[in-house]
């Protein structure tokens, strides 16, 4: 069994990264972290550091995984997708962010491609409030 899980290096990304870790072990999986950058190449250092700090986070956890990394220009959403096709994954976690009361009405064109072409379920995560914060309802 594989989960197949988002990750940027921003609060969506640790929420989702977090909710695949619980659910891998809740169901004795493998964890497949894609990770998208969105740096220029000449930040090779801090790049390296976020893969890091993913390793020792699923290190620390003891699940089993995988890493991989996306290019700058490449499709999230047609790597995420293509990543559960090709593993026949049962599970794939993204991170979602809050959005203006306009943005409500789109849900974000990378989680929806995600929601609506994944050939499995998608759990859609957000990040905690920060402290202070109440979301409106």
């Amino acid at each position: 069994m594989t989960i197949v899980v988002g990750y940027l290096s921003t609060p969506e990304g640790e929420a989702a990264l977090h909710a695949a870790v619980t659910e891998a072990k809740r169901r004795d999986a493998r964890l497949v972290v894609v990770m998208s950058r969105r740096s220029r190449p000449e930040d090779h250092a801090a790049i390296e550091a976020e893969v890091d700090h993913v390793r020792d986070l699923l290190d620390e956890a003891e699940v089993a995984y995988e890493v991989r990394r996306t290019g700058r220009t490449s499709d999230v959403a047609e790597n995420l997708v293509g990543a559960a096709e090709e593993l026949d994954a049962e599970l794939i976690v993204i991170g979602l962010r809050r959005r203006s009361p306009v943005g409500k009405l789109f849900l974000g064109s990378n989680a929806q491609r995600i929601l609506l072409d994944a050939p499995c379920p998608v759990m859609a995560v957000k990040p905690d409030a920060p402290s202070g914060h109440q979301p409106k309802g």
